[in-house]
């Protein structure tokens, strides 16, 4: 069967504002009744995350029929990069000259470059990347990916075997973040 988590990443958190913004988000959700305050044993690979609150269908589809959630919330705020583990990802963008390069392609070799880069980025929290199109070194967390399979940055809200978050819940809780870009990964493992 397995355990299912959807993350909704904030593209644009600087590392001084991860933490506040991470803050902010759980006291929404908590007001929304969304998640509980108190944190428990409830999420994978965390100690800790904030279990289901009340009103916890606020923040899913209307039409899902998987019913109620069974785990809680997990927040990762520092440099991360959060993978669906489902495939390798496809492409990517160059948000200097909109390029799009096909990392599956093995003559191209890109997909060892942005490897090494997930590697650097995971260590030290700077990875630059060179753009195959334009030769300007862009900084990894910049890369547009063109699939819902890979996404970096420092703030992460996970949520565990829930139901399918909507669209409108996640277009309020990027409001929440400033009103950031956002990606949403959903996995299994």
């Amino acid at each position: 069967m397995g355990d299912y988590f959807q993350t909704i990443v904030d593209l644009d958190a600087g590392e001084a504002e991860a933490a506040e913004l991470a803050e902010r988000a759980v006291a929404w959700l908590v007001g929304e009744g969304i998640v509980l305050a108190d944190r428990k044993v409830c999420v994978l690979g965390q100690p800790l995350g904030h279990p289901p609150g009340p009103h916890w269908s606020r923040a899913v589809a209307d039409d899902d029929p998987d019913g109620e959630p069974s785990d809680g919330l997990a927040v990762h705020t520092g440099p991360t990069v959060f993978y669906s583990g489902q495939d390798e990802p496809e492409a990517v963008t160059c948000p200097r000259c909109r390029v799009t390069t096909d990392l599956s392609d093995e003559e191209e070799g890109a997909w060892p470059r942005f490897s090494e880069a997930i590697t650097d980025w995971q260590d030290t929290a700077h990875a630059d990347v060179t753009c195959p199109a334009c030769a300007r070194e862009v900084p990894l967390s910049e890369w547009l990916w063109t699939d819902d399979r890979l996404a970096v940055g420092r703030l992460g809200l996970e949520f565990w075997n829930w139901p399918e978050l909507s669209d409108g819940f996640r277009a309020r809780l990027a409001a929440v973040l400033d009103g950031h870009r956002t990606a949403y990964l959903w996995g299994k493992l």
